[in-house]
C-alpha cells in the first residue's frame, strides 16, 4: 500500500474511533431510535460496563493510530470492536450499518497497511 494512502487510512480510522470512543463518555452525537432488541442488548452491555471498556479501547486505538505509535497492535485489537459493531448493526440496527461498514473497511485497510508487522506473528 502506498505510504500516503496508508497514512490517510490510518488517520481516518484513528479519528473515526477516537470520536466514537469519546462520544461514549460525552454524548455529543445523539443516538437514534433503537429497536427493543437493540436497546436491550445495548442496556446489557452498558450495565456490565462493557461499553466503557470499548470506549477506552477506541480512544487508545484512535490516539495510537493518529500518533503512529503501536498502531499495528491496536489495529488488531480494534478488529474485534469492528466486527462486533458490524454484527450489531447488521442484526439489530440495520439502519445504522453504514458507519460500521466504513469502520470495518478502514480497519481491514489498516491491517493490510501493517501487514509487514504481522509476518513474524503469522509464521
Amino acid at each position: 500500500m502506498n505510504s500516503k494512502v496508508f497514512m490517510v487510512v490510518r488517520i481516518l480510522l484513528g479519528l473515526f474511533v477516537l470520536v466514537f470512543g469519546l462520544n461514549k463518555f460525552f454524548h455529543f452525537i445523539p443516538f437514534g431510535e433503537m429497536s427493543a432488541e437493540a436497546g436491550a442488548y445495548f442496556a446489557a452491555l452498558s450495565s456490565a460496563k462493557v461499553i466503557t471498556l470499548v470506549a477506552v479501547v477506541e480512544i487508545v486505538a484512535g490516539l495510537a493510530l493518529i500518533l503512529n505509535k503501536y498502531g499495528a497492535l491496536l489495529t488488531l485489537i480494534l478488529m474485534s470492536v469492528s466486527v462486533n459493531a458490524l454484527l450489531f448493526h447488521l442484526m439489530l440496527a440495520p439502519e445504522g450499518s453504514g458507519g460500521a461498514i466504513a469502520l470495518i473497511v478502514l480497519n481491514i485497510a489498516a491491517l493490510i497497511g501493517y501487514k509487514d508487522k504481522y509476518k513474524d506473528l503469522l509464521s
